[in-house]
């Protein structure tokens, strides 16, 4: 659990002009293949107290419209797998009775 500071900050919290009406957000965090693509993630409680992640990606596309179209196609693919995957694992699971 994450313990909240006497100033309201979360423990991973930027504590800088990142936060603002009510939210805390964490510093980016970048993955990078250089030249091809980059994914920027960010930790963010809102006013409310829910939890997120927020996540940005650029890839680099094919010069040719059908090759681009297939990147697109296999990245949403892709990017569906990663989404569905997290919604289940933040999904809170019953008790199994003893």
């Amino acid at each position: 659990m994450n313990r909240r500071p006497r100033d309201g900050h979360t423990e991973w919290c930027g504590k800088d002009h990142r936060c603002g009406l009510g939210e805390h957000r964490s510093e980016e965090i970048f993955v990078d293949v250089a030249g091809r693509s980059r994914a920027v993630l960010v930790r963010v409680r809102t006013a409310t107290g829910r939890e997120h992640a927020e996540v940005r990606v650029r890839v680099a596309l094919a010069p040719g419209e059908l090759a681009a179209r297939r990147q697109l196609v296999g990245l949403l693919g892709d990017l569906r797998q990663a989404v569905t995957r997290a919604a289940i694992a933040a999904r809170p699971r019953p008790r199994r009775a003893a």
